[in-house]
């Protein structure tokens, strides 16, 4: 079995201090195999909330797979957000903006959704969904295969199809042939679990979306929140813990169990 802790939306710049140090033991006591945090590390990509960020993944002694979002891309300075977007990002998080995470029974790839010509939504273009398709194609059929973005392949039903990643049919077509199972995203503030098969009508696949929610002070009506999947193919369960804002912990407020069979996960 692997545990992943699923991350997004930490907002460093509109995040709750007294939420760290309670996030930060209760993934200890997890002890996860991954983290896999997805997008939107700061508020407005300036220096100070990179290195807030940055001393925070520090405190979390285990394997880290880290994607950014389009907060992570300058607003305001518009020299830097057009010719040095993810600079910052870069220098203070990560180099690598196609990472992945490969062992005997996962593989997760992660795919940089965040560009400077959009202020909300993201893009995927074919060369590095045809990268990560490879990835993932090059592992044994029984490893469950995860890809890591901001923006969401699947939306819950009050948004409109226009907070998808861009090019996601695209996209799904390509990482639906080489067997994703799950797709984990963030971006809407706002958890999800769905079936890529209600949306994309893709014979034979039927892929799980987990989408997580944010650790900011921006919780669209939801409490502080984030996912906690254990995978052992044909099962997942997914976990999320909440943020209880009297006893001041994280407590577990929904679970679900999902069963991959020929017709895919249910």
């Amino acid at each position: 079995m692997r545990t992943i802790v699923h991350l997004s939306d930490l907002h460093f710049g509109r995040l709750d201090g007294r939420l760290i140090s309670p996030l930060v033991q209760i993934v200890k006591v997890i002890a996860p195999d991954l983290i896999a945090i997805s997008g939107d590390l700061t508020q407005r990509a300036r220096r100070h909330q990179f290195r807030q960020a940055h001393a925070f993944l520090q405190e979390l002694p285990f394997p880290q797979l880290i994607v950014p979002g389009n907060h992570d891309v300058p607003l305001y300075n518009v020299a830097a957000r057009f010719f040095r977007p993810l600079a910052g990002y870069r220098r203070h998080i990560t180099q690598n903006l196609e990472p992945a995470f490969v062992d005997e029974e996962m593989i997760v790839v992660g795919l940089n959704s965040a560009r400077s010509l959009t202020f909300e939504g993201g893009r995927l273009n074919e060369q590095q969904v045809g990268r990560a398709a490879a990835r993932l194609w090059a592992v044994a059929p029984q490893v469950i295969k995860i890809v890591v973005t901001h923006h969401p392949f699947d939306l819950p039903e009050s948004h409109g199809d226009e907070h998808l990643v861009g090019r996601a049919h695209m996209a799904m077509e390509q990482l639906a042939a080489a067997g994703a199972d799950l797709f984990l995203a963030g971006h809407l503030h706002l958890s999800h679990v769905g079936r890529t098969a209600e949306r994309y009508k893709i014979a034979g696949h039927a892929a799980l979306v987990v989408q997580a929610g944010t650790m900011s002070t921006r919780g669209r009506g939801e409490l502080n929140s984030f996912n906690v999947l254990r995978l052992a193919r044909p099962e997942v369960a997914i976990e999320r813990p909440t943020w209880d804002q009297d006893r001041k912990v994280f407590l577990s407020s929904w679970s679900g169990k999902f069963h991959h069979s020929e017709d895919g996960w249910s």
